[in-house]
């Protein structure tokens, strides 16, 4: 892991609300200005960086005098709104001090879900970086619905790293790394130090909720870094506070828990699809249909399809449940949830004739569909 950290080009750091705002008590200009100066060296050094940073709750919660964390939407988004200013501020201020140039980038899952959004949001943070400009990302909390929120900035950040196919994400945060168990509660806790992405066993290690300052807790850590093993970046989890943790991180010191991305990486447009968040709607298949998916890589047919669920349009992504409910793939509708309906058990040479037009023979070709 140390000589993949050592020779990546592109990289995402994504830091934690507590970090950001020194456990609630506003931004920290010392803090920023730390990983400011480091983020200078690595720009020098040829890299390319974004910066996914929390915070602007939190900064807002300061602002506004409020001790506790609202739990209504519009406070918080009030409260986004108020910090968000401060944030963006202390963050031009430090990268200017380094010699760096900076851009405000607010996303939403909306952002990400359609395709040409995706794609413009691809477009401007690869050009911002050829033009040797750092990236700052949050969330557009003062606008996002709860419905449609990341979650959380781990998220956030993996689906940044799969955006611009970086080549790794490192998780700034207030806790050393994974450990098997709590090691406040549980003596015998053993460090991770290296493990694969995506392994079934570290969601188990993981657990708990976040701080009372952000939303995330090592949970989602591990699950962003499976997402950003998709799209071939390993991840990185590491105390914030450790001195000069990304220069040596870029040297290959090994710090924290290195989460290593293990799997293929897909195809651009198969990545946008896993990374969809929320789907419209799904599509339940006979035994016969999920075997040739699953083994043989063909195309989902309408004769395999036995159940439609939810509303969606051609063009859609949705998911593909095997009999017993099981998701076992994603793909892109040929046809729409209504059309769906009507074409479900029947061949394809008869979809013609039931809708009186025929799109493509195919419910999903296999070139649109990408297994779970």
């Amino acid at each position: 892991m140390s000589t993949v950290l050592a020779s990546a080009r592109r990289i995402v750091v994504k830091v934690g609300s507590s970090l950001v705002t020194n456990e609630g008590r506003g931004v920290d200009a010392e803090a920023i200005g730390n990983w400011s100066r480091q983020l200078a060296a690595l720009a020098r050094d040829g890299r390319e960086v974004v910066m996914v940073s929390s915070g602007a709750i939190a900064e807002g919660m300061k602002r506004l005098g409020w001790t506790t964390r609202p739990k209504e939407l519009n406070e918080l988004q009030a409260a986004a709104a108020v910090g968000q200013m401060g944030l963006a501020q202390m963050y031009e201020t430090r990268l200017s001090e380094q010699g760096l140039r900076s851009a405000q980038v607010l996303l939403t899952h909306a952002d990400l879900a359609d395709r040409e959004r995706y794609l413009n949001a691809r477009s401007t943070l690869l050009t911002l970086l050829a033009l040797g400009v750092v990236p700052v990302i949050n969330e557009n909390d003062t606008v996002v619905t709860d419905e449609i929120k990341f979650g959380d900035n781990d998220t956030l950040g993996a689906l940044v790293a799969n955006l611009i196919e970086a080549d790794a994400l490192v998780i700034l945060t207030d806790q050393r790394g994974l450990y098997s168990a709590d090691p406040r509660k549980d003596p015998e806790a053993r460090f991770i130090d290296v493990a694969t992405a995506g392994d079934p066993a570290l969601e188990q290690m993981a657990g708990g909720a976040g701080s009372s300052i952000g939303r995330g807790g090592m949970i989602t850590k591990v699950l962003a870094a499976k997402r950003a093993a998709g799209s071939g970046a390993s991840t990185v989890i590491a105390w914030g506070r450790e001195p000069d943790v990304l220069l040596r991180l870029a040297r290959g010191e090994a710090i924290g828990s290195a989460l290593v991305a293990g799997t293929p990486k897909f195809a651009a447009r198969k990545q946008w699809m896993i990374d969809h968040l929320q789907l419209r709607g799904a599509v339940v298949v006979d035994a016969g249909a999920a075997l040739k998916l699953r083994e043989d890589g063909k195309s989902l047919l309408p004769i395999g399809v036995v159940e439609v669920q939810g509303e969606f349009a051609r063009g859609d992504v949705i998911a593909v449940l095997a009999p017993g409910g099981e998701v076992i793939a994603r793909g892109l509708a040929n046809y729409s949830s209504a059309e769906a309906r009507l074409i479900s058990r029947h061949a394809s040479s008869q979809i013609e004739s039931l809708l009186g037009y025929a799109h493509e023979p195919e419910m999903i070709h296999r070139t649109n569909l990408v297994l779970v």
